[in-house]
């Protein structure tokens, strides 16, 4: 019996998809918009913002502790801040529903300032731990109380002023980069982040457009030192948020593995910090031609177009996982309909995001008939050469919009339809999934 609160779909192989589509706007770039506008004297206006359940909820918890945020009618968001350190005591708990970005960026925003905030997620969002975020905000002298095993229900009592500290990485983490550096707003003196591997850089890009005194020097070695003086004056900006690359991905594979295909995708944001997954594409053989590359708020910004190609099994280098981390599970869907083998490692960081993304993504995939061997930190995957997978099962996303529509795009190029047991995830990141789906198969 189906549980009447899951939405499962079922996907089969589709004729050649072409067209030209827009996708949301960037998920990391829109959650440190409203973030950072809400820090601001004065008013900012961001356009393109992702309208997903993620970036709703940071909206709501900036609300929450006093800035104005509304959104217009056509569409552009408008944010009166409250301006470093004056952050309001939330009345309620924060509920972060399944977004771990808000969650621990908002943790490092709160350690700063003397108010105290309860974080709250779904069942997803509960199970991951926080103990990495948890250890420099603590060090920094906010008071964090965790359920067991650093999860959420947490409380963060935030200091102010806070302590400054330089704090190096244990793991290559954006996340808890971003935290210890929005953290260090609010703090006196010189708070400085160690990144021995270069992880996505929105936050420093995006700190240093409000007008935070920020510095990055990358010693020989390739560590980065990032360094942000304290009691920051932001200014307001205008805003427009690029097209998400993670996004963007899912149509990309897709183009690439449905025969016939030609697809562009406008206004992709290619960071190169977040573009890895385009590089691996093409070592493997994919024709992807980045149309008018140009820069939007400092952000390189370019259309995608995208021609069905026959891809070959490559070892993907470990280095370049932080500038894809969430992209595997499509790259793992690609790789099983490519030509030979295709390994991959140095990916443990994806056994601690909404699910364990490693064993999920190799029991789906063997479900539908691929060949996968999991590894301590990687998958090893033997493509069928271009043939279509046999599908003909049920998948289960456990609440992971990743993993949803990887398995969406696996049943284009399956013999049998593929199901995911509840597409409604999905309304995290990309709440027109379908809709820009069925357009190109129109």
């Amino acid at each position: 019996m189906t549980d009447p609160t899951t939405t499962p779909r079922s996907f089969s192989a589709s004729a050649p998809l072409t067209g030209r589509i827009a996708i949301p706007g960037d998920k990391s770039i829109s959650h440190r918009s409203l973030m950072l506008s809400a820090l601001a004297v004065g008013t900012s206006r961001v356009t393109g913002l992702l309208e997903g359940h993620d970036v709703l909820a940071t909206a709501a918890a900036m609300r929450a502790m006093g800035a104005s945020i509304e959104r217009r009618a056509d569409g552009e968001w408008v944010i009166d801040g409250v301006g470093v350190g004056g952050l309001l005591q939330p009345r309620d708990a924060l509920d972060m529903g399944n977004s771990g970005t808000s969650t621990r960026l908002l943790m490092g925003l709160v350690a700063s300032h003397p108010i105290t905030a309860t974080f709250l997620g779904d069942a997803s969002l509960s199970g991951r731990p926080m103990g990495r975020v948890i250890d420099p905000l603590g060090q920094m002298g906010a008071d964090i109380t965790a359920s067991p095993g650093g999860r959420l229900p947490l409380m963060v009592r935030g200091l102010a002023p806070a302590i400054p500290l330089a704090y190096r990485l244990p793991v290559a983490s954006a996340q808890v980069k971003s935290a210890v550096l929005l953290a260090g707003l609010n703090t006196p003196g010189i708070t400085e982040v160690i990144e021995p591997v270069p992880t996505r850089d929105h936050s420093e890009r995006m700190l240093r457009g409000f007008g935070a005194d920020l510095t990055v020097e990358t010693a020989a070695n390739g560590t980065r030192h990032i360094r942000i003086v304290g009691e920051a004056e932001l200014k307001p900006q205008t805003i427009v948020v690029p097209g998400d690359p993670s996004s963007a991905a899912f149509f990309i594979i897709a183009a690439l593995l449905v025969p016939g295909s030609d697809v562009t995708i406008t206004n992709v944001g290619l960071n190169p910090t977040r573009a890895g997954l385009i590089d691996v594409l093409r070592q493997m053989g994919g024709d992807i031609e980045a149309i008018d590359p140009r820069d939007v708020g400092g952000e390189p910004v370019a259309d995608l177009r995208v021609r069905h190609s026959a891809l070959t099994g490559i070892a993907v280098d470990p280095a370049v996982a932080p500038s894809m981390i969430d992209e595997f599970p499509i790259l793992f869907v690609a790789a099983a309909l490519a030509q030979g083998r295709t390994t991959t490692s140095g990916l443990d960081e994806l056994r601690v995001k909404e699910s364990d993304r490693l064993a999920v993504m190799a029991t789906g995939l063997k479900a539908i008939g691929a060949r996968v061997t999991e590894t301590e930190d990687g998958l090893i995957i033997d493509g069928t050469g271009g043939d279509p997978l046999p599908g003909g099962a049920t998948v289960a996303g456990h609440l992971d919009h990743r993993i949803c529509m990887s398995f969406a795009v696996a049943g284009l190029v399956t013999g049998s339809p593929v199901t995911i047991d509840d597409m409604a995830p999905v309304a995290t990141s990309f709440p027109n999934f379908e809709t820009l789906l069925g357009e190109l198969q129109s």
